[in-house]
């Protein structure tokens, strides 16, 4: 099988939490929903018309942080809207006589935010029912063409790619003890973790979120499925026994064992 990795970068993140209401909190990784939305503007789909051809029976999703990351809150100076009155006329609270509300907003960045960036690693494969679309991200991706500009999250927080690269000929490999993982992984399929404490994975930092992965089709922001989902946010692999197949991606510079978030 074939696996295409990209990294993207940026100075700052945020992934709102689905759940969330008057605070927007945020994910450290992005949902596998929102690598989707990543994925159509490569391709130039519009909202809401991509669910079905990248859902996970199509488009086989991974995902790995490749800087130390850190959450912080931030106070959005936003207008207070009770009343609408006539926008045409510049009526209502949208100019800015309702005053101001102070909103608590999450921002992921990394450890300096001076001078660090926050940098993932998507892999992406694919099923057979997805092979088209597939070609199509490599084609567009290799030739570093993009229909939409990328994003981490919101619109204001603009992000670029770097190092794509295609792996071909990958086979799945089973591993009956404790390997290195180096992308996040589904949780239900952990079946040890280990931490040594004089071992680099004693120093890992963990988080395990439940990521939204599927919409339930196109133009609904009704979840069908959501992932369980164990990661770290140090860039250091993962020390686990797993009970399902992982992928080893080896070139110049490093072997990655990787799974999918599916």
């Amino acid at each position: 099988m074939k696996i295409l990795t990209i990294d993207i970068y940026g100075k700052m993140a945020h992934f709102r939490k689905y759940y969330g209401n008057n605070t927007a909190m945020s994910y450290s990784l992005p949902p596998r929903t929102t690598v989707m939305g990543m994925l159509a503007a490569v391709l130039g789909y519009e909202r809401d018309s991509y669910y079905s051809i990248l859902a996970s029976d199509k488009i086989r999703i991974g995902l790995r942080v490749l800087s130390p990351l850190k959450k912080s809150f931030h106070r959005l100076n936003l207008l207070s809207i009770k009343s609408l009155g006539d926008a045409t006329k510049g009526g209502g609270d949208f100019s800015g006589k309702g005053g101001r509300i102070q909103t608590p907003f999450e921002v992921v960045s990394g450890m300096d935010i001076s001078k660090d960036m926050v940098c993932y690693r998507i892999f992406i494969s694919a099923h057979q029912a997805g092979t088209e679309i597939f070609s199509q991200l490599i084609e567009k991706l290799q030739a570093n063409q993009r229909h939409f500009n990328l994003t981490l999250g919101v619109a204001n927080f603009s992000a670029f790619v770097r190092n794509v690269r295609l792996y071909e000929n990958v086979t799945a490999t089973n591993s009956s003890g404790t390997i290195q993982i180096h992308s996040a992984v589904i949780s239900d399929t952990v079946e040890k973790l280990l931490f040594e404490k004089d071992t680099e994975a004693g120093s890992n930092f963990l988080e395990e979120e439940l990521l939204p992965s599927d919409f339930l089709e196109n133009g609904s922001r009704e979840l069908s499925k959501l992932n369980r989902t164990l990661f770290s946010t140090r860039n250091l692999p993962l020390e686990v026994s797993l009970s399902v197949p992982h992928y080893q991606l080896v070139d110049e510079t490093e072997t990655q064992n990787i799974v999918f978030l599916e």
